[in-house]
């Protein structure tokens, strides 16, 4: 009777133990596994991190800082007018701190010079940017960026008198970015953005090489973003 009570007693004291032991693990095993990035727990309802996929729509201000170079157009004073378009940018999270942005937009300018009114172009500047975001885990992310813009000037109707001016149609430059990400909800923020650009394109008329016209705008913008 007594070994009976004693192995009661021994079977019970080790259902008590099992049961400490397991409770822990039990409510371990329910609890989410959390993300982590370089050693901290990463909350994925807010900021950016490595992998994300950010797109943005702004509207844009393009304030051209129209120059020229050459014999003939400085002369002129060829001037090259503002414009307010949309603009579409995507930006892919190749590190926490780190993006690359592919920005697109498309713009028609107006000129004008001592002679009267030259006529306009549409400009197409698709720019590639290499990014470092700031505090990319809070909901204020400003950023910097600098990179390369290829710029494609096309239906073109310039022209002096009725003489049509011919320009280069591609342009090369560089270009800095600066701007803010602010974090509305867990996948939509408010974007601030400013961009300088440098782009030109050489001139001639019936032949005769009329000089560079620096364009180099300066790009203001406002907009909402998404992250994927």
């Amino acid at each position: 009777m007594k070994h009976s009570l004693g192995a009661a007693a021994i079977a019970a004291a080790l259902v008590a133990g099992a049961g400490l032991f397991s409770a822990p693990a039990a409510a371990q095993s329910t609890t989410p596994d959390t993300p982590k990035t370089f050693g901290f727990i990463k909350d994925s309802s807010q900021g950016i991190y490595a992998g994300d996929i950010l797109a943005r729509v702004r509207a844009i201000g393009i304030m051209p800082d129209s120059h020229a170079s050459g014999s003939v157009l400085p002369t002129l004073g060829v001037t090259v007018n503002n414009a307010i378009v949309p603009e579409l940018d995507f930006t892919y999270m190749i590190l926490d701190n780190v993006g690359v942005e592919l920005i697109l937009g498309m713009s028609r300018h107006q000129l004008t010079s001592n002679l009267g009114h030259l006529g306009g172009v549409n400009v197409l500047p698709p720019t590639l940017l290499l990014q470092y975001h700031f505090n990319h885990a809070g909901k204020v992310r400003p950023y910097v960026g600098a990179g390369i813009n290829y710029t494609r000037f096309w239906n073109s109707n310039l022209n002096a008198g009725g003489t049509p001016i011919d320009i280069k149609n591609h342009s090369v430059g560089p270009a800095l970015q600066a701007g803010v990400d602010i974090q509305m909800t867990k996948n939509l923020f408010f974007n601030i953005d400013i961009k300088k650009i440098w782009m030109k394109t050489d001139t001639s008329l019936a032949g005769t090489d009329l000089g560079t016209l620096h364009i180099d705008p300066l790009i203001v913008g406002v907009g909402v973003g998404m992250k994927f």
